[in-house]
């Protein structure tokens, strides 16, 4: 496994080892052993969740405020992503900034997102399987949303036809949002 800082303090890119043969490959999705030795994180992963959307659908950007606040550790299990990470910690100096990466199932990269991360998510494939570890439950009372293409913000998305749900096309501005962390 190789861990690749980014723009954004925390946010961490995962490459793994993969192994491939005639018969396909193998890699270790999550080695909380090896995780800590090389990022320093003791992190323990409470609940997983996976999605799988069509072309177009775009989830985000979402976060669940203290105490209920998750760490993330996010993959494409089949399919591909652009993936996205804001920076929400009203004391980083990357506040409002974001880290934007192409996950898919041939690279199998993986993005850990700590606490103070609003995340989100856009399929580029058809039948796209997402994963994600939560470092604490969800909690219905705690989520949030900040909307997705906040021009403060400024995230690159593609020019392709978008799936949003309600919740989504209702997020607040970030120019409005006061944060919690």
């Amino acid at each position: 496994m190789k861990v690749q800082k980014t723009s954004i303090d925390g946010v961490i890119l995962i490459h793994p080892t993969i192994y491939k043969d005639k018969r396909g490959y193998f890699f270790e999705s999550f080695n909380e052993n090896e995780f800590a030795e090389l990022t320093n994180l003791k992190l323990s992963f409470v609940q997983d969740n996976q999605s799988c959307s069509s072309k177009g659908t775009l989830r985000g950007l979402h976060f669940q405020k203290p105490p209920y606040a998750q760490s993330k550790l996010v993959r494409v299990i089949k399919g591909s992503v652009l993936d996205v990470a804001v920076d929400i910690r009203k004391e980083s100096p990357t506040y409002g900034e974001y880290v934007i990466k192409k996950l898919d199932d041939s690279n199998h990269t993986m993005m850990y997102l700590p606490e103070g991360i609003a995340h989100g998510f856009l399929t580029l494939e058809n039948n796209t399987i997402f994963s994600y570890k939560c470092s604490n439950y969800y909690n219905k009372d705690s989520e949030d949303s900040i909307i997705w293409d906040d021009p403060s913000i400024g995230i690159k998305w593609p020019k392709i036809k978008l799936i949003l749900s309600e919740k989504d096309l209702n997020a607040k501005k970030f120019s409005s949002f006061v944060s919690p962390f």
